[in-house]
């Protein structure tokens, strides 16, 4: 295990290169339980048990892009989620550098000419009520993509994986500066800039299954888009009027 400074967000990036792990996400855990300090960066070659939001398996062969960044925002709990916006676009900001068209789906599904080409997933490491650290595991689909029955995938084909991880870097590390200087602002209007158009029809899902499942969960909200609230909250404009903040959830392709 070695450490590298990279990049300046937050104090540094310090990558911690690994092999095989079961996951980024675990491995980040332990270190951020032990002290470490904001912006560590764990980064492995593979994964045997990657996974993804809402429990979902996610396939991690050799020769894409897997790392779970370590944060340490002094800010209160509630507004950890928001780096789930902050995440999204930073990782748009990188697939853009290798040319396509990148979209964005909320909460924080990165597409490239219309096919999944990341996985974004956060957790809170908490102490108390006290905000200890934010975990954010990134994937991105490079020398392959996995094939799934109910979704486009798409992979990055003009770079190498370490390519990726550099532009990934960077960007997040520019976004995050740009989130502790002024919230959640101006990273909502790159969201939006990348996500679907206002009127927009689109179907929301709360549940959970395996990687590719498409599993409808417990609740199925159909609406148009409206927009995302100043803290990445979505708002869907339902059939009888209303409008809906949706927090959690899936919008299904």
């Amino acid at each position: 295990m070695a450490g590298r400074p990279v990049g300046d967000a937050g104090g540094g990036w310090r990558v911690v290169t690994l092999g095989d792990v079961a996951s980024t996400m675990d491995e980040a855990r332990r270190l951020a339980e032990s002290g470490a300090e904001d912006g560590t960066v764990v980064r492995a070659l593979r994964q045997t048990g990657g996974r993804g939001r809402l429990g979902r398996s996610w396939s991690s062969p050799p020769g894409n892009v897997y790392t779970t960044v370590i944060l340490r925002p002094d800010v209160a709990t509630a507004r950890a989620a928001e780096l789930s916006i902050v995440a999204a676009v930073a990782t748009a900001d990188a697939v853009a550098c290798f040319g396509g068209t990148v979209t964005l789906k909320w909460p924080n599904d990165v597409l490239l000419e219309g096919g999944k080409i990341s996985g974004i997933l956060l957790e809170a490491v908490t102490e108390g009520t006290r905000l200890s650290a934010v975990l954010i595991g990134i994937g991105v689909n490079v020398a392959s993509r996995p094939d799934l029955p109910d979704r486009r995938t798409a992979r990055i084909e003009t770079a190498d994986a370490e390519a990726v991880f550099a532009a990934l870097l960077e960007a997040l590390g520019r976004r995050y500066r740009q989130w502790l200087r002024e919230c959640l602002a101006g990273i909502r209007m790159a969201w939006l800039a990348r996500g679907p158009a206002i009127g927009a029809p689109i179907t929301i899902s709360q549940g959970s299954g395996s990687q590719g499942s498409g599993a409808p969960g417990t609740g199925r909200l159909d609406g148009r888009f409206a927009g995302l609230d100043p803290d990445g909250t979505l708002v869907l404009a339902l059939a009888d009027g209303s409008t809906r903040r949706v927090a959690s959830g899936e919008v299904m392709q």
